[in-house]
């Protein structure tokens, strides 16, 4: 899923090739070419050398056969879709693993890319947002067809969209980052701070799309207002709420949400991130740019370590109440073949979780209770190649070769 201001968000701000993502500008062929011959192969940190893993891969990792197909995988996707850097954990009980980190992190000084490096996780925040809002259904606090209007005023048609229509993605709302004033206010100025009410503004100048509950839009506006409820609930910000109740009960030491005076925090060490989401197009270092656009839909940070916990952490619902999880987990057709959504979640080719993605950096972390397996990717870029996301492409061959009974896909919409 997309946490993106791209123009061409116009369109619809809905699905695309990261499974479920809203729209990015294209890359030029230039562009992708230019890309391409900085990127070098790399270096690639062993089977049992990450320093958060020793104790968990073997140095046989999933057999010689296996990892030499998923490095060549790994590799041609890289090349493909001209991604400077890619990390890469992948763990299957019984049989093992593959940690790797191969390409640069930095185009400039070629550093390379590793496996233990903060990340921006884009829409993944949104698996941290509804698993708080969960919890305060759970304490009876609020629920889960409660109207968000009874929290938020001002929201179009608000007395008959529930919090459930938002965090199921079927508000009806418009998108606020598909409006054409919103990526020409961001793009101008990528270090700008954005309060939560300055951005649903963008998305309330449209009429709404859809009648509550009708039709499934991806949609970031749904997830902001969800974080206000958040706020108006516990009396704190969302970003001390997720600390508190979400980040220290998982034990996620590595995570965080940036937030007011430290909006612009971003820990080392970390990749660059590489974005052509520009008002020219033009490919550009977005490391530093403000993620306050994003906020409780796509602004935290976190590293592989910590998302690996986590994905099983959502996925099985550890911190919430069993009925509460099953709520999470009755997934809904979304219109694209192969991809379900849920509250906050999707599932796709029997993998649970969430993908994300924000100017110049993409991830997926999905666990398939199946094989009780977890998937981490974490790249620096977010450039597309043929319409297509390039943590899915990474995603897609990855499982495909691991495990092929389940292969991550979902499709490939127009966008």
């Amino acid at each position: 899923m997309r946490c993106t201001p791209s123009r061409r968000l116009l369109a619809a701000a809905l699905l695309a090739a990261s499974v479920l993502a809203a729209p990015v500008m294209a890359t030029s062929a230039n562009a992708m070419a230019a890309t391409t011959a900085d990127t070098p192969t790399g270096v690639v940190h062993p089977l049992g050398t990450d320093p958060h893993d020793q104790d968990h891969c073997s140095s046989d990792g999933l057999g010689h056969g296996v990892t030499a197909r998923l490095d060549k995988a790994v590799a041609d996707v890289r090349k493909a879709a001209a991604i400077p850097g890619v990390a890469v954990g992948l763990w299957m009980p019984g049989k093992g693993c593959y940690v790797r980190a191969t390409g640069v992190a930095d185009k400039v000084t070629r550093q390379p890319m590793s496996t233990d490096f903060f990340s921006r996780i884009g829409s993944e925040t949104k698996t941290f947002t509804v698993t708080a809002l969960l919890q305060l259904v759970d304490e009876r606090r609020i629920g889960l067809d409660d109207p968000v209007a009874r929290y938020v005023h001002g929201v179009p048609n608000g007395r008959h969209i529930t919090l459930r229509h938002l965090a199921e993605m079927r508000s009806g709302l418009f998108p606020y980052s598909a409006d054409a004033g919103f990526a020409h206010d961001l793009l101008s100025d990528p270090t700008r701070t954005f309060t939560p009410r300055e951005l649903l503004a963008y998305g309330y100048k449209h009429r709404n799309t859809a009648a509550p509950g009708k039709v499934f839009v991806y949609n970031n506006s749904n997830l902001v207002l969800l974080g206000l409820v958040i706020e108006k609930v516990t009396g704190h910000h969302i970003a001390d709420v997720i600390d508190r109740r979400v980040l220290r009960r998982a034990h996620l030491d590595q995570t965080l949400f940036p937030d007011g005076p430290n909006v612009r925090e971003f820990p080392e060490p970390h990749a660059h991130g590489y974005t052509n989401q520009t008002l020219t197009g033009a490919v550009a270092d977005s490391t530093d740019w403000n993620p306050s656009w994003g906020w409780s839909a796509g602004a935290m940070i976190s590293t592989m370590h910590d998302l690996r916990s986590w994905a099983k952490t959502v996925a099985t619902g550890e911190l919430l109440s069993p009925e509460t999880q099953k709520q999470r987990l009755k997934v809904l057709p979304t219109g694209f073949p192969g991809l379900d959504y849920g509250l906050g979640i999707f599932e796709t080719g029997g993998w649970i979780g969430h993908n994300g993605s924000i100017p110049g950096y993409e991830s997926v972390t999905v666990y398939l209770p199946a094989l009780k397996a977890t998937l981490v990717v974490l790249i620096n870029t977010d450039i597309t190649t043929g319409g297509q996301e390039p943590s899915t492409l990474l995603a897609r061959a990855i499982t495909q070769i691991a495990t092929p009974g389940h292969v991550y896909d979902g499709s490939t919409p127009t966008r």
